[in-house]
């Protein structure tokens, strides 16, 4: 038998490779900001085309790379970062495998300015497909200027799969958050087809998260600090009553790198048990300084799962530290009966001197003294007090007075009051027909000729809401409320521009904005189904939604809206309903052109039929 399996050419390994490595535009940002860190940057630029499918390109002021280095790093297992396999356990640095170099040079067309401090020239390489096209010196600043042109040009089928300009953008805006988070020590800058997005100077943490999500979100913070033998905890944590229905702001960080980790999120719900409503979650951003022999960051190719060797240590002190700043900064209400929380001294006064307040008194003042008539200013009046005595006499034959007199001959008084008979007929017609009623305020059973059906309250309200949206949102007759006075929301760069993005939208059933512009959004009308109070609430859930969904044209967008919008507004379970507002639903529902499943497909109602009830009897 002749053998058949045989080494695969280092551009198709590369191309496999590629696969895991780079999944998208995002994947490749990732790759080229930690390189740039790794190499000792103290400032960095990004620059962005056509959401990184023409162009994505890194430009540092670290130490450069010599000429045998810049074609070594293009090699597969090439890497600077580790010498042995022990190297693996006391990691300092973002890459390691040596692999992002390689990948993304075997799917793309990238070209490469280099040059150390030391060295009077710099070298400039481009790469297609693996292949070096040319190598030549040329003149440049101390640094790497790396351009990735033209992603999956080799692979028409994965290019294909790339989805729209904007939600690739949106992808490497979350890239670059984490990894700006991360570093606020290096000055970021992001610029995407021509205008700057981001523009991050050196600050410490807080500043850092406050220039990226909006200078509002400086009263939402609440300090954690904490150290121990196993971890170091610092960073910051939203109050609870800025808590959101959607993840958003919601970022771990292990010796400097994002990650991500379910059960230390619960660990952060458990400190907030309580405090916040149970479909809510709170917003953290929390870094961990863990010793690098104790976790394994090598078990993704993305990097963003670690495993620890003690998680249940780590759960118990990360939910401790986390209650700890809550009672700390009085955020949780504290139970000790004998002392007195008005009296304590908040933290932000504590090392403030007192100053001692300035009382102004009129000595003068006499308030039994009598001010003469003489005194009174011009034109004052001098009221004299009267008898009251027999006040009951004045309206003693009024009835006769007023029918005799011939301005009021025509008046006439009612006799005695009459309410209650005003609403009768008609109450009476709804009870007579009114054939429902609510089940554990979950389900409305109403009757049919052949049995009953049982409706789930919330996914019919859902049906009936998203169908309305709909139609407003296509025939664009969508009714506003106008508020007396404007709504002011503030919201992050990146969910200023989802908003701008589906602005027509949101108009098209009712939202009227005045202004849209920095951080701030401006609201003068809304939906006559949406609440002033509901507002922020219900344009955080799109917000999130349009994030975690793919958007690609006008249709998506809309069904996206809707569903969020029927989602949101619905009745929810454990609402009372009334015989009338129980009727009303039953009769929109079965008006709705698809009344069976609701907008997430789920089924809406079951029908119970006289037999099914026989059977049970037998």
């Amino acid at each position: 038998m002749a053998d058949i399996i045989k080494l695969l050419p280092d551009h198709v390994a590369n191309q496999i490779a590629a696969g895991e490595v780079v999944q998208r535009p995002a994947s490749v940002v990732k790759e080229l900001l930690e390189n740039a860190i790794d190499a000792g940057a103290d400032s960095i630029k990004l620059i962005i085309k056509d959401g990184g499918k023409n162009l994505i390109q890194v430009i540092d002021d670290g130490i450069g790379m010599s000429p045998t280095d810049a074609r070594m790093g293009f090699e597969r297992h090439a890497t600077s970062k580790i010498q042995k396999a022990e190297d693996l356990f006391r990691l300092n640095t973002k890459g390691f495998r040596g692999e992002a170099l390689a990948s993304i040079a075997a799917i793309a067309h990238v070209e490469v300015q280099t040059k150390p401090e030391q060295d009077e020239m710099a070298t400039h390489l481009r790469i297609e497909g693996s292949e070096i096209k040319f190598q030549e010196v040329c003149v440049a600043p101390k640094g790497t200027s790396m351009s990735v042109k033209n992603l999956f040009f080799n692979i028409p089928a994965r290019r294909n799969f790339l989805k729209s300009n904007q939600v690739e953008l949106r992808h490497i805006t979350d890239e670059f958050h984490r990894v700006a988070m991360a570093h606020p020590n290096i000055a970021f800058n992001f610029y995407n087809n021509g205008s700057e997005l981001f523009n991050l100077p050196k600050a410490n943490q807080r500043q850092r998260i406050v220039h990226i999500f909006g200078s509002k979100t400086n009263e939402k913070l609440v300090p954690v600090n904490e150290e121990t033998q196993v971890v170091k905890i610092s960073g910051f944590i939203n109050k609870p009553e800025f808590a959101k229905r959607s993840r958003g702001e919601q970022f771990f960080f292990v010796n400097n790198r994002f990650i991500k980790s379910p059960y230390l999120h619960h660990a952060v719900l458990a400190a907030f048990e309580g405090l916040i409503k149970s479909d809510s979650y709170p917003g953290y951003f929390l870094y961990l300084d863990v010793d690098p022999a104790s976790i394994d960051i090598n078990i993704h190719p993305t990097k963003t799962e670690v495993k620890f060797d003690d998680e249940h240590t780590l759960y118990a002190i990360l939910r401790s530290t986390i209650k700890h700043s809550l009672g700390q900064f009085n955020v949780v209400p504290a139970l000790d009966f004998d002392q007195d929380q008005n009296l304590e001294t908040p933290y932000n006064y504590r090392d403030k001197n007192a100053v001692q307040p300035n009382v102004s008194v009129d000595r003068a003042f006499n308030p039994f003294q009598e001010v003469a008539n003489s005194t009174k200013p011009a034109g004052t009046k001098s009221y004299k007090k009267q008898n009251t005595e027999g006040w009951e006499n004045l309206y003693v034959g009024l009835e006769s007075k007023v029918g005799q007199d011939e301005g009021f001959s025509s008046v006439k008084f009612e006799s005695e009051s009459n309410t209650g008979s005003f609403f009768e007929s008609h109450q009476e017609s709804l009870e007579s027909i009114a054939t429902t009623f609510q089940l554990r305020r979950k389900y409305i059973v109403t009757t049919i000729k052949s049995g009953m059906v049982v409706i789930d309250q919330s996914r019919a309200h859902q049906r009936v809401l998203y169908e309305q949206f709909l139609k407003n949102i296509t025939v664009n007759e969508a009714v506003s409320q106008q508020l007396l006075f404007p709504l002011q929301l503030s919201f992050s760069k990146s969910d200023i521009d989802i908003l701008k993005e589906i602005k027509d939208s949101l108009t098209s059933i009712g939202f009227i904005f005045s202004h849209i512009n920095g951080e701030e959004v401006r609201i003068t009308g809304v939906p006559p189904l949406v609440s002033e109070s509901e507002v922020g609430m219900v344009l955080d859930q799109l917000i999130s939604d349009f994030q975690m969904q793919v958007t690609e044209d006008s249709f998506s967008q809309t069904d996206i809206l809707a569903k969020t919008l029927a989602k949101t507004l619905s009745v929810k379970t454990g609402e009372v309903l009334n015989n009338t507002s129980q009727l009303a639903l039953v009769n929109d529902l079965f008006a709705c052109k698809e009344s069976r499943w609701s907008p997430f497909n789920k089924p809406v109602y079951v029908t119970i039929t006289e037999n099914d009830i026989d059977k049970k009897f037998i």
